[in-house]
């Protein structure tokens, strides 16, 4: 996969995790004490930024063999 496609990737899952944190928001399970906790729109934005840091990760390597 090239950088340029990476990035597409990334910035797709960011616009995804911003949409579901505007959501996040407004549920009312997020006014509750633990509510993040038993929230699956949260377990969805976890794993949404854990892609994201996977796919920065690949980035930097990827600019890092460049550089050599």
């Amino acid at each position: 996969m090239s950088i340029t496609q990476l990035e597409e990737e990334r910035d797709e899952l960011l616009d995804q995790i911003e949409a579901l944190e505007e959501k996040c928001d407004t549920l009312p399970i997020c006014e509750e004490d633990d509510g993040c906790e038993r929230c699956e729109t949260f377990a969805k934005i976890e794993a949404l930024s854990t892609k994201v840091e996977e796919i920065e990760d690949k980035i930097e390597d990827l600019l890092g063999e460049d550089e050599d």
